[in-house]
Formats: structure tokens, sequence, C-alpha cells
């Protein structure tokens, strides 16, 4: 049986955003809103769109590489990919598995988890629980989605909400004190036609009549919503810190999902906490769904703002309904090193070997598939000796 572990501790943190940047006013441009009436009731200022070459799972492979390059680590020595989306390159496979051939993660498991904006700290916590069980050594959890795949550019409700990005996190074992100390997750299913993409799934599947209707696009009653992030945020953030043992005082820093900023000031009074407290961005990025808690923390300890010994708590709710939230110590363990060159370079290596592997396996598949080759090989088979 495996050895149980105290600690999942972050060793590694990594981001992607697409290149492109859409302004306010950009918006303003393509459809019957201001930059005045987005800043006003959302916070939003920019978000990151995709160009149209560009899906989830190749943000989430550059997230992934970024958090390797800061723990030194090896992809090999990966043992588990989880990766939180709502926006998968496809139905199926899983987009995990495209994450674990672009890392060249041979050695990993690989799964998707959809639990809307709650998903990375959803995978976080199934990343603690099988560190923390003594099954895996070192899991790497990434929050990527694609929104503005999914989002209808006629509605200003939701099409000014959304932006587009990556963030990743690897764990890794520690007997140390520093980790994750305390996860609490939460659903209501009776909430979830409030934030939902209707059609396109076994309910209703893709027809000519669904894409008439533009049901495969997400719609959000956003009134229903904002009661529902204000109520349950404060109060996932109380649970998970009496579940650690903490008061509301001691926590550091609370990364919370970048939704709305009314949302984060409304969660603030009623924990009687200083907004300075809360970690925030969405005015540069908008709502990233399962990406948006991973970039928050990947940005915050970037600027130095997180440092060793220091309670943090990450929090999301979203489609689902669903919540959840992690008390994390962060530890001394938890800094960018510079690897050496030839670590460096080994990386580079497996990541080049990876695509390349990928290719080859792809074309030895179909080239076996292919019936003149099964013929001709039958026939030298049967050719006498």
């Amino acid at each position: 049986m495996p050895e149980p572990r105290s600690m999942a501790a972050i060793v590694g943190w990594g981001m992607y955003v697409p290149e492109r940047v859409v302004t306010n006013e950009d918006l303003a441009q393509m459809m019957d809103t201001s930059d005045e009436w987005i800043r006003t009731r959302t916070g939003i200022e920019r978000r990151h769109w995709a160009p149209d070459h560009q899906a989830t799972a190749s943000m989430a492979i550059e997230a992934g590489r970024q958090a390797l390059e800061v723990a030194d680590a090896d992809p090999l020595d990966i043992g588990l990919i989880l990766l939180a989306t709502m926006t998968p390159d496809y139905g199926t496979p899983s987009t995990a598995c495209l994450v674990q051939s672009g890392l060249g993660a041979v050695h990993a498991g690989a799964v998707d988890l959809n639990a809307g904006c709650s998903g990375f700290v959803y995978a976080l916590t199934l990343a603690h629980a099988a560190i923390a069980s003594g099954q895996e050594e070192m899991v790497l959890v990434i929050g990527a989605d694609t929104m503005t795949r999914i989002v209808d550019r006629q509605d200003r409700s939701t099409a000014v909400l959304f932006g587009d990005g990556a963030g990743a996190v690897l764990l890794r074992a520690s007997d140390g004190g520093a980790g994750v100390l305390a996860t609490i997750l939460g659903a209501d299913g009776s909430g979830a036609d409030l934030l939902k993409v209707p059609a396109g799934g076994s309910a209703l599947p893709a027809s000519a009549e669904s894409l008439a209707a533009r049901e495969h696009y997400l719609t959000m009653d956003g009134h229903q919503v904002f009661r529902f992030a204000t109520r349950v945020l404060p109060r996932v953030i109380e649970r998970v810190a009496e579940r650690a043992g903490l008061e509301i005082g001691d926590i550091d820093w609370i990364i919370p999902h970048q939704a709305n900023a009314r949302i984060l000031e409304a969660t603030a009074r009623r924990l009687r906490l200083d907004l300075a407290r809360f970690y925030t961005n969405i005015q540069e990025y908008g709502n990233t769904s399962a990406a948006s808690v991973p970039i928050a923390l990947c940005e915050a300890v970037r600027k130095g703002h997180v440092i060793p010994g220091q309670i943090l708590v990450l929090a999301g709710f979203g489609a689902g309904l669903t919540w959840a939230a992690a008390a994390v110590r962060w530890g001394p363990g938890a800094r960018k090193r510079r690897a050496p060159f030839y670590r460096r370079w080994w990386r580079w290596m497996l990541y080049r070997w990876a695509a390349a592997h990928s290719v080859g396996r792809r074309l030895s598949r179909r080239l076996c598939a292919s019936k003149p080759l099964a013929s001709l090989l039958c026939r030298l088979r049967r050719r006498p000796q």
C-alpha cells in the first residue's frame, strides 16, 4: 500500500494568455455597449482573445511548461495531469490527453474536469487527495478555457465578460509544513439552468435547428448568478478557514475567481476584510473561467505579493452551480529556480521529441490501417520462401 503523505506543496506555476488584447472601446465598435457601461458594472477594462487557430490545449501546454520550468521538474516524473475546462478542444478525447502528449509526460494519467469556473480549485482538491493518499508524487493541475468560442457576440450581457487563458500549478509531495491545508467543495444542481450551453450534448444534440437558434452559445441569468456568488463566496471562504483551523484574520491573501468586481466588493464587506486582501486582475483579463484563479495566483507570485509562510485562500464559483475553496500555506520551496542549462536543454528536447513522436505514432496508425498497405503486407507474408 502507498504511504500517506501529509501535504501537497505548490512548487511550480505558470500562465498563458493570447497576445490579442480587446479593450472595452474595441467592443463598443462591435456591439451596443460602451467602456463606461462595462467598467461600472463589471470592473473589466480589457480581455485577451485567442486567434482562430488556437484552442484550449495549446494554451494549457504553455502554462504547464512554465510551471515545470519554475519548479525545474521533469515531465517524465508527472504522475497525473488534471485539466479543468468547460471548453475542451473536442468532445472526446480529453484535452488533458493532448496536454500530456504535448509535454512528453508519458508516465502520467490525464483527465478533464468540468466544474465551470470552480474547476481549477476542484482539480486542485483532487490533486491534493492523490498526493496526500500516497498514490501520486507529482501532479500537474491546469485551468484553461477558450471562452470566446462559446460566447455569443450578439449578446452583450455575456460577450463583454469573458477572455481566454490558462494557468497551471505543479504539486509535489512534501513532509514540510507548507502546502494545501484544507479544501471545500460544493454544488447545487438545481441551479444548472442559470449558466449553461443548451445544445451540443446528449440532451440536445447539434442540429440545423439548434444552430439557427444560437443554442450552442453560453446563456446566463446574470442577476441570479450574482445573487448566488455574493452569498456563496464569503461562506466558502469562512468554511475552508475553519476547516484549516484558521481565523479569517489569519488569511494573508484571498485569490478569488475573477468574475465581477462588485462580487468581490460585496464579499469583502460580508467578511469585514479590506478589499486590498483580495488579489484582483479582472480589469486586465476579464472572466477566464477555470483559468482565472491560477492566472491571478501566478501574477500575485510573480509580482512579489506572495511570500513564504503566508496563508492563501483560493476560491471559485461557477456553472453547475458549483463552488470550491482551498487554504494553502505558501512554502519556502515555492520559488522560481534558475535551472542548470542541461536541465533546460533536456526539457526543450523532450517537448520536441513529444511532438515528433505524436506525429510519428499517428502516421504509423494510418499506414497500418491503409488497405493497399495491408494487402501488400498480406501478399508478402504469403510469398513462398
